[in-house]
């Protein structure tokens, strides 16, 4: 949902958007890079308030998938850099929540978000008969290390009648 753009929004990207002209250009370019329509396709839109379950409903085994599943993603980093020991605290795994789209059978096509404070993780598999996933982690505040060209300019470069 929030594709590959500098900055982290609530506007759904369609596969044009997304896509390269030539070989990977898709059939219907005016499908959503979700591959869902109308009610669902919003449903899954970014909002500043997370959408589904958070971790504070799941009960202790639950709440050890959502751990691991955390642990998938931020757990590839080195130490130091991964926000992963964040989430030993239960405080902040009860802010993570979960969101899902789609199927539950295998092999079937689904999408899935987990978004808190300062995470946004989301796979989905929904395209090419569900046999080609995309997965992306981001920190919504500070994503891509932040604009550091720009908090550059602003220190070092600011001319001398301010403008």
């Amino acid at each position: 949902m929030a594709g590959n753009s500098a900055r982290i929004d609530d506007r759904v990207l369609t596969r044009r958007e997304l896509w390269r002209r030539g070989r990977h250009t898709p059939d219907r370019a005016d499908q959503p890079a979700t591959g869902l329509y109308g009610a669902d396709r919003q449903a899954l839109a970014l909002t500043p308030t997370p959408k589904g379950v958070p971790g504070a409903e799941l009960d202790t085994a639950q709440r050890e998938l959502l751990r691991a599943l955390l642990g998938t993603y931020l757990g590839r980093v080195p130490d130091g850099v991964s926000p992963l020991p964040r989430y030993d605290d239960p405080a902040a795994l009860d802010a993570v929540h979960l969101a899902w789209a789609g199927s539950t059978t295998a092999g079937e096509p689904h999408y899935y978000r987990l978004q808190g404070p300062r995470l946004l993780v989301e796979w989905t598999n929904v395209h090419r008969g569900a046999d080609h996933a995309h997965a992306v982690w981001r920190d919504p505040e500070t994503d891509f290390g932040g604009d550091v060209l720009a908090a550059h300019h602003a220190t070092h470069h600011v001319p001398e009648n301010g403008m």
